[in-house]
């Protein structure tokens, strides 16, 4: 990047325009800006700043102030014009900051907007060409041609020596917040997060196991259920006792923040057979399956393992117990042995009441299925009478069927004539329901005859549209002459009363001015109370001011931490997507390749193997969105910062104002001076009513004679106006009598054209589908005479008689096969030997044999559901002790998981012990461009040093809790020994400082994408070096015209100006500051 030249208008001390040549400036390489103290040498860079990125650098940033000069005259507005070189374009950017100017017309001022105009050269056309007027639009093609934000570039164009002192002597914790904002690294920062995120979020799944483990056995609590012997198990919390005094069989790790520890991946031995068997497992699977805790628990040895001296407290079960998981599923074993022995005791009971149960049923169905037989003979012998009474009845269905078969070819043909003569039937009543409304000589002309009369009307009508036009006309005239005649009347009525008022206006006048005189000396004494008594009051107020700004300034500070947060977190996210971007920017390119079409990057016109997006590719509108975000979030910290700024300085004023005195004091003094001031006031009460009136009856003296002269105005005016609508409504009255014929209006009568025409058409539309039925119902009837007597049928409406529909045939049939499948069951159940045999006993008694099977089946009831309910209570206590053993090994890959993020969480943020420096992971990227830095700077500060002196990177550990890895040292060539930059003199603290700030500039421009800084300036600091070293810091400043670079020291030291040839001078003035190009001498 090279600048060419700056134009500044009314910008800080600069009253006029003012033009900086920076080509001339550059061609020597270095020059010098200087100037006296004051007189705007910095205010050069700010306008440079500022151009390119719309603000100042953020140490001179005045929230709520402005950049105008205070010396420029109120018609110029202030404007900053530069041209520049980047990334082979050559811009103008030119903007205006928001400002106050005069107003064009009458007095006062109104606010003018910022605006912002960027124009490129065009090589080709020998012209300047208008890219943008955006704000937005201009922002994003200077930071992405630059390569750097406003901060970056401030930081390395703009070297601001004094901010490089502190960061040469500045502790971690402030290199760290420098060095992160101007190196990508949120990314890193963001890791942090996201592993501290991890790791709780692992330890609430750890935590999560334990409440299910313990919800499953609340649940298996509930299962078992009392009595019955099952409340001689232990409770769940002694067991868990025996594992906490390392009684039980296995012992939890404690170290998870659960406590669950490695017993997930150790089943309670017997456990895991248990859950995965059968519900109905006989006793012998039982024990077996159960194990050792089963035997214990009816030993009674369990309970034994608690010590007496436990409280109920320390039995409870609860998330984070060492031995939780073994101790659930022991208890789960316990339970579910005695549960299987209770379902063994109801099984054989069950079985006993199932087999009398089997008895009772055999007999109650042998009664049944006689009486069963013995119904279904009586109801065939019914049903046998029933057919024989029916038959003459499906003889004629026969028949009926027949003919409708034989029909059905003139079916089609039938429904033919049936919709034809519907359609004909409606078009004609529909042609008489049309003619009936025409005239009596056109109802019975042709279609062709009608449709010709009603385009004879179609063209009449189109004849009138001047006339309704002029009619339309005519009727806004008559309104315009009616309010003028109510005009009229108005200004009469105005001229009367104003005469009326005017003629007594010298007395009033008069009675008002000796009112006014009588109440001035009360008034003038009261004035001068006041006078006393404002001070007063205004250091009151400013007091009060300043009690609640000190508030204010504290809150603003926090709102101002919080929104340099967000913007900086903001601007790291669109970096990195940034960067996602231009790493998958080839994939980008060649989406939009085609066949045939030369490469824009290459020419080639073949593409074999085109680049394709990656995983997790990035888009621009991706980018946008995140550059959008930045720019809102920055915006915001820029709003905080002006509302801190301006807090600050509204409380320093309100300390000033207040002059340092006590509020309460204040506020006695001031009540003293209202007490004496009320009573003056009250004299001259009077005075300020008195002038009141005086001046409203002035101004309603004025403002009579203004409606006097208003009022005659118009009235002359009124006159002109008035004959020429009359003139204007004679000549359309005079037109319109012609157009209208006979009809009361143009409107009306093209309203009744239209309407005759519109009947015409539709009654010769209506005459030709009449026509048109007429000849589909004779083609129909036709084709149903010609298919009748193709099918038999003496004639068609006989034909049409018997057609029937799909469903009525369909019906017919399924009675007619009703009739017989009726007829061969009877036949068959009659002839049945079981049902004969059955018919020939006496009638069955199912009641005696229904009572019987009523009492074996409550008692199988009860028995049953005994049985059920054990047998639930153990499938549910296997249910749940397998989600117990599936949940205790679900627990253990959640344990290592944990273990391990916990780990990494804690080595990235530099509290693990395995992390030796406890550096951060941000720490860590931070180092390395640290490290890098030092290496660029002390490739300069070797040369200004005479090779004495050396910058490097140091990682040592920290004292206390302060970061480690970014410290800065010095090693001394002729001492060869390593010592803190803190103990080098003023002048080797600039020598320093200036390398560093070389070598960061170098490293950010490579971290920025290699933009090719071509100026730089430095400002200050040169005054505490001697000869030889500023003689040596020239050569090497002198020697970045090596890598086409051009210098600017912004200095006032004398020296310099014997030393550097090519000067620009910053002169000031009462009237403002002027700039001058200078070549002086060197002098050796």
């Amino acid at each position: 990047m090279r600048l060419h030249g700056l134009t500044v208008t009314a910008f800080g001390p600069f009253a006029g325009t003012q033009h900086v040549d920076f080509d001339t400036l550059s061609a020597a390489g270095l020059f010098l800006l200087h100037g006296q103290t004051g007189a705007g040498k910095t205010s050069v860079l700010d306008a440079v700043c500022f151009a390119l990125y719309g603000a100042v650098p953020g140490a001179r940033q005045q929230p709520g102030g402005t950049l105008r000069s205070d010396h420029a005259a109120p018609g110029t507005l202030t404007q900053v014009v530069l041209e520049l070189t980047v990334a082979g374009r050559r811009l103008e950017i030119t903007r205006r900051p928001e400002q106050s100017r005069p107003k064009r017309r009458g007095s006062g001022s109104t606010r003018e907007r910022a605006q912002t105009w960027l124009r490129e050269w065009d090589h080709g056309a020998g012209e300047w060409r208008g890219v943008s007027r955006s704000h937005q639009e201009i922002g994003e093609e200077i930071a992405q041609l630059t390569g750097m934000n406003r901060d970056q570039f401030c930081q390395v164009v703009l070297l601001p020596q004094g901010d490089f002192a502190r960061f040469l002597r500045a502790s971690a914790e402030d290199r760290a917040k420098l060095l992160g904002r101007l190196f990508d690294t949120g990314r890193f920062a963001a890791a942090e997060e996201q592993l501290a995120r991890m790791r709780r979020g692992a330890q609430d799944e750890v935590r999560a196991g334990d409440e299910v483990l313990l919800g499953l056995l609340h649940r298996m609590r509930q299962a078992l259920g009392t009595g019955g012997g099952l409340d001689r198990l232990p409770e769940p919390g002694t067991v868990l006792n025996g594992h906490r005094d390392g009684t039980g069989e296995g012992d939890g790790d404690a170290d998870g923040p659960a406590g669950t520890g490695g017993s997930a991946d150790r089943s309670t031995p017997g456990t895991g057979d248990a859950a995965d068997g059968p519900a109905g497992s006989s006793g012998s699977d039982s024990s077996s399956a159960s194990g050792r805790p089963g035997r214990r628990a009816r030993n009674g040895t369990g309970a034994r393992r608690v010590p007496r001296s436990r409280t109920a407290d320390e039995a409870a079960l609860a998330p984070g117990d060492p031995g939780l998981t073994d101790a659930v599923l022991e208890w789960a074993a316990l339970a579910r042995t005695e549960a299987r022995e209770r379902l063994e005791i109801a099984a054989l009971a069950s079985a006993a009441a199932e087999s009398a149960h089997v008895d009772a049923m055999a007999g109650l169905a042998e009664t049944r299925e006689l009486a069963r037989r013995q119904r279904q003979f009586a109801h065939a012998q019914e049903r046998a009478r029933e057919l024989e009474a029916c038959a003459d009845e499906r003889e004629e269905t026969a028949r009926r069927l027949e003919r409708a078969r034989a029909a059905a070819a003139v079916a089609p043909a039938v429904t033919l004539r049936e919709t034809a003569a519907a359609a004909h039937e409606a078009a004609d009543a529909g042609e008489r329901q049309r003619r009936a409304l025409l005239p009596d000589g056109l109802r019975e002309l042709p279609a062709d005859e009608l449709a010709a009369l009603a385009g004879e009307f179609r063209q009449e009508l189109g004849s009138l549209e001047s006339a309704q036009r002029g009619e339309q006309r005519r009727g806004a005239v008559d309104g315009e002459l009616a309010a003028l005649e109510r005009d009229a009347r108005t200004d009469e009525d105005a001229l009367r009363e104003a005469a009326e008022w005017l003629s007594g206006w010298e007395d009033e006048r008069h009675a008002h001015q000796r009112r006014v005189d009588a109440a001035h000396e009360a008034a003038t004494r009261a004035e001068q109370i006041a006078g006393r008594l404002e001070p007063a009051r205004l250091r009151l107020a400013a007091a009060r001011r300043r009690d609640r700004l000190a508030v204010q300034a504290e809150e603003a500070g926090g709102a101002l931490l919080s929104a340099r947060e967000t913007s900086a977190a903001a601007h790291e996210e669109w970096l990195r997507l940034k960067d996602l971007r231009l790493r998958g920017i080839a994939a980008e390119l060649a989406a939009g390749l085609r066949d045939g079409e030369p490469c824009a990057v290459c020419g080639a016109t073949d593409h074999p193997d085109p680049a394709r997006p990656g995983s997790g590719a990035v888009g621009q509108a991706a980018e946008d969105e995140a550059f959008a975000a930045y720019r809102s979030a920055d915006a915001a910290r820029e709003e905080a910062e002006a509302a801190a700024h301006r807090v600050r300085e509204e409380l320093a004023a309100a300390r000033a104002e207040s002059q340092g005195e006590e509020t309460e004091a204040l506020a006695s003094s001031v009540a003293a001076w209202e007490e004496e001031h009320a009573a003056a006031h009250g004299q001259a009460a009077g005075a300020h009513a008195a002038r009141e009136a005086l001046a409203a009856a002035e101004r309603e003296h004025s403002e009579r004679l203004a409606q006097q002269q208003a009022a005659e105005r118009r009235t002359a005016a009124r006159t002109s106006h008035r004959d020429a609508l009359q003139r204007e409504r004679a000549a359309l009255t005079e037109e319109l009598e012609q157009a209208r014929g006979d009809a009361p209006s143009v409107a009306e009568r093209a309203a009744l054209l239209r309407r005759r025409a519109a009947l015409l058409t539709e009654s010769a539309e209506a005459a030709r589908r009449a026509e048109e039925t007429g000849r589909r119902v004779e083609e129909a009837t036709d084709q149903l005479a010609r298919a009748a007597d193709e099918s038999g049928f003496p004639g068609p409406e006989e034909a049409a008689r018997a057609v029937l529909t799909e469903a009525e045939l369909r019906a017919l049939q399924a009675r007619l096969e009703e009739w017989r499948a009726t007829e061969a069951a009877v036949a068959a159940e009659l002839n049945d030997p079981e049902l004969t045999a059955a018919a020939a006993l006496p009638p069955a008694d199912a009641d005696a044999a229904r009572r019987a099977t009523d009492e074996a089946t409550r008692r199988l009831r009860e028995a049953s559901a005994a049985e059920d309910a054990a047998r639930t209570r153990c499938a549910e206590l296997d249910g749940l002790t397998r989600q117990a053993v599936t949940g205790a090994r679900e627990l253990a890959p959640l344990r290592e998981a944990y273990e391990r993020v916990a780990r990494l969480a804690n080595l990235a943020a530099g509290t693990s012990s395995e992390n030796e420096h406890r550096m951060r992971l941000e720490s860590y990227v931070l180092a390395a461009r640290l490290e890098q830095v030092a290496k660029a700077a002390t490739a300069r500060l070797s040369r200004m040093s005479a090779g004495r002196f050396t910058l490097v990177h140091s990682d040592a550990r920290a004292g206390g809790r302060a970061r480690s890895g970014l410290g800065l040292h010095v090693i001394d060539a002729w001492t060869g020994a390593e010592r803190d930059t803190a103990t080098l003199s003023g002048g080797e603290t600039f020598s320093a400082s200036l390398a560093l700030a070389l070598g960061l500039a170098d490293v950010v421009t490579d971290e920025a994408g290699g933009t090719r800084l071509e100026t730089l300036f430095i400002d200050e600091g040169f005054g505490s070096l001697d000869e030889q070293t500023l003689d040596e810091i020239l050569d090497v400043l002198d020697s970045l015209r090596e890598r086409d670079r051009c210098v600017g020291i912004v200095s006032h030291v004398a020296d310099l100006r014997q030393r550097v040839p090519v000067q620009l001078e910053v002169v000031k003035s009462r009237h403002g500051s002027t700039l001058h190009h200078r070549s002086v001498p060197v002098h050796g």
